[in-house]
């Protein structure tokens, strides 16, 4: 299975080093990271101007996002919905065996 290594630093400091499995039938990876990178900024420029929002409500959104997306495609809607599910369920899967390195915060 190809896979896609990918590492992002988030607003907060915290590091994550994460080898994404891709789908046997991914078109072009590297549109895949670049989409996964302007989707991740979008949110942070997004949150900057709009101000503090609870992670459930990002959550909720992008899975709102997904749910369109999913049903957007030419295909019958319970085909695209294992596909989205099998998806999440993978990228899910490789973020809990991540490298992760929380920022420190507070004062010493």
């Amino acid at each position: 299975m190809k896979q896609l290594p990918f590492k992002v630093k988030t607003a907060t400091g915290d590091l994550f080093e994460i080898v994404f499995p891709l789908h046997r039938d991914t078109g072009d990876p590297i549109k895949v990271e670049q989409l996964v990178s302007v989707i991740l900024r979008a949110v942070d420029a997004e949150m900057s101007v709009t101000g503090p929002t609870s992670n459930g409500d990002v959550l909720q959104a992008v899975a709102m996002t997904l749910a369109i997306r999913t049903a957007m495609i030419h295909a019958p809607l319970g085909t695209s919905v294992l596909l989205t599910n099998e998806l999440i369920r993978d990228a899910l899967k490789a973020i809990g065996s991540a490298e992760i390195s929380r920022a420190h915060s507070g004062r010493a």
